[in-house]
């Protein structure tokens, strides 16, 4: 089946700056792909990341390389060619999901051998900032019981802060590899008998020193990116798995990489990158094997896609087919 590739990047501005420990932004370069076969079409986005050595041309160039293969009906294969170039393979992937979706009339979530996607909770995201800010901005979602802090290092303060104007709420403490490792034990002792329900990414990713000891559940994202980084990541001391299609490569490694962690004993986190409604779908159609939800990355734009998921509050509904799968 010979198959049609468009790509195109799209710039969402955000809806205020978004700022983590290493940068601050107020866009969102993304990559969205279209794939057809002439009769039905499918589509998918990814962010290309700095911090992987991703750009928008990078991502592209990876999605031209595989132009001609598509054209002999080499899907397997161009994927595969993709293996090692996750945000590309992930839009690939995710429309060739969708192009398969609305060719057979079947569900994404049958395709990829998962229960029917149910309403879940999703996090809201705190960006960094000064304690004055962050309390505001805590307060202001107050229909968010799951909250997201993104911190630097140096954050105590305003994860305190945040903890005290909002004690109702279930903290997710992210610091994007900002913690030095001497600081961390102390960090974790500030944070006992706090509502808090993970500690993201504390130390750079590819770190070899364990863990400290803690009550706390410490979870990998940078440092996850494959199912072959479970087993050293648990001997480190994690135990939560922040699961993002951008890294992993799209959604079929993305069942796999849950199932997998859900064996293990991980708790797993349905995450994202900032992006619109689309990048989210294909992970809002895996919240079955999830045991938390952080998808708010369409929530955080000025603007989101055409037909983009339903938001009510904390609420985040399954995508329609007309959006994705």
């Amino acid at each position: 089946m010979k198959l049609t590739l468009e790509i195109q990047t799209h710039a969402y501005p955000t809806r205020t700056p978004f700022r983590i420990s290493r940068n601050s932004i107020t866009e969102v370069d993304v990559v969205q792909v279209t794939l057809s076969n002439g009769q039905f079409t499918g589509r998918g986005e990814c962010r290309p990341y700095a911090r992987y050595h991703q750009t928008p041309a990078s991502v592209t160039a990876d999605l031209d390389s595989v132009r001609q293969r598509l054209a002999r009906g080499e899907i397997e294969t161009a994927l595969s060619h993709l293996k090692q170039k996750s945000a590309a393979r992930n839009a690939l992937e995710a429309a060739w999901l969708d192009l398969r979706a609305k060719q057979t009339g079947k569900a994404a979530a049958a395709i990829l051998g998962v229960n029917p996607p149910s309403p879940r909770q999703t996090a809201f995201t705190l960006s960094w900032g000064e304690v004055e800010a962050m309390v505001a901005a805590a307060k202001q979602a107050a229909n968010y019981p799951w909250l997201k802090i993104k911190i630097s290092e140096g954050g105590l303060a305003q994860v305190l802060a945040v903890a005290a104007a909002r004690p109702d709420a279930q903290l997710i403490i992210d610091a994007n590899e900002a913690l030095e490792p001497d600081a961390l034990p102390e960090f974790l002792r500030a944070l006992s008998g706090l509502n808090i329900a993970l500690i993201e990414q504390p130390l750079p990713a590819g770190h070899s020193t364990p863990l400290p000891q803690t009550d706390l559940i410490v979870c990998a994202d940078e440092g996850l990116h494959t199912i072959d980084d479970l087993e050293n990541l648990w001997a480190l001391g994690y135990r939560a798995v922040n699961v993002k299609l951008d890294k992993c490569g799209g959604p079929i490694a993305a069942q796999a990489l849950c199932l997998k962690a859900k064996q293990m004993g991980f708790v797993i986190m349905a995450g994202c990158m900032v992006g619109s409604s689309l990048a989210m779908a294909p992970m809002m159609t895996l919240e079955s094997l999830c045991d938390i939800i952080d998808l708010d990355g369409a929530l955080l734009l000025a603007e989101d896609i055409e037909n983009g998921m339903r938001y009510d509050g904390a609420t985040v509904y399954p995508p329609k087919p007309i959006l994705w799968g």
